[in-house]
């Protein structure tokens, strides 16, 4: 493996009124349900920081590491969620008697906008609690609790806490991290190969029933509501709706991992961070393995609030 991300080549195109206004360069692999690669393009060995994607992976570690949770519980946990009031529900949920003094990621305002618009208007500031990564933390706190360790301090890389997590989430990308990073949140952050994390979705989703990366699998697709949030912008939420079975995780700066039992796993960035590309490049790297997210794939340009575009797959 090599020892830092090296970029990748051309996997979309933006096309506004019939020319190409702008290129999106990345790199993608595809597993088969074996796990054996089938078709990748740039460098899917050099170490990415997955950001939130690698939130699955990390309550695998929690549960591991003896947290206890209900299946919706574990969905928040997993999340990046929108700041919705069914999502700081289930926040407050996970946290139960600890306080959310103790959540440890920065006040911020929820990722909704409609949210964000009610919490202003009833005068309220940025918070932990609303912060998208708050569910993470949430089951952090909890997982320490669990085992009467410290809540002071559970950020540190060295705290027994996020020694569990490192184990799980290595254990499930099938190598050790090639750095740790600290994520926008404030946890760490630990780097694996688009390879790694394309398996480690695919062992998510074809796990024994009952095991813990099963149980992770099995709750976010169990509440997908959850995960990301009902606006335009979850992703998540919508893919896992529309195709019962699918595992879906975005992460920023242009990362997303997809498995679907039975079929296989992708695992994607896009170099220059962008979002928008993320959904058509996933279709391309899908239709690999014969499955089709349809209307999904589509990501429309708008101008003037109407669509003059589209953002397209050129892998």
């Amino acid at each position: 493996m090599s020892d830092r991300y090296l970029g990748g080549e051309p996997l979309a195109e933006v096309v506004r009124s019939g020319f190409v206004e702008s290129r999106h360069s990345g790199s993608i692999v595809v597993l088969d349900a074996d796990g054996e690669v089938t078709a990748w393009a740039g460098d899917v060995l050099g170490p990415v920081f997955p950001r939130s994607s690698n939130k699955p992976m990390q309550a695998v570690g929690m549960l591991a590491a003896g947290l206890v949770a209900a299946p919706a519980e574990l969905a928040i946990i997993s999340a990046s969620h929108r700041g919705q009031p069914v999502h700081l529900d289930a926040v407050r949920g996970v946290l139960g008697p600890l306080p959310a003094t103790a959540l440890g990621c920065p006040p911020d305002y929820p990722l909704s906008e409609d949210a964000r618009d009610d919490l202003v208007r009833a005068g309220a500031s940025r918070q932990p609690l609303f912060m998208n990564c708050s569910g993470k933390h949430a089951g952090m706190l909890r997982t320490c609790a669990a085992n009467g360790w410290p809540l002071a301090g559970y950020l540190d890389p060295a705290h027994p806490v996020q020694v569990a997590i490192r184990h799980g989430v290595e254990s499930l990308a099938g190598e050790p991290a090639a750095a740790v990073g600290v994520d926008g949140c404030g946890a760490p952050l630990l780097a694996v190969s688009l390879r790694g994390l394309a398996a480690a979705f695919l062992r998510l989703v074809s796990a024994a029933p009952g095991a813990a990366e099963r149980r992770v699998a099995d709750a976010m697709r169990a509440h997908p509501d959850l995960v990301s949030g009902t606006d335009a912008d979850g992703h998540d939420t919508h893919l896992m709706r529309a195709f019962p079975g699918l595992l879906s995780k975005v992460g920023a700066e242009g990362i997303m991992a997809v498995a679907v039992p039975g079929v296989g796993a992708v695992a994607l960035k896009i170099d220059d961070g962008s979002a928008r590309p993320r959904l058509p490049v996933l279709g391309a790297g899908l239709s690999r393995l014969g499955f089709s997210l349809g209307k999904y794939a589509d990501m429309p340009v708008l101008g003037g609030g109407s669509r003059v575009g589209s953002v397209r797959a050129v892998w």
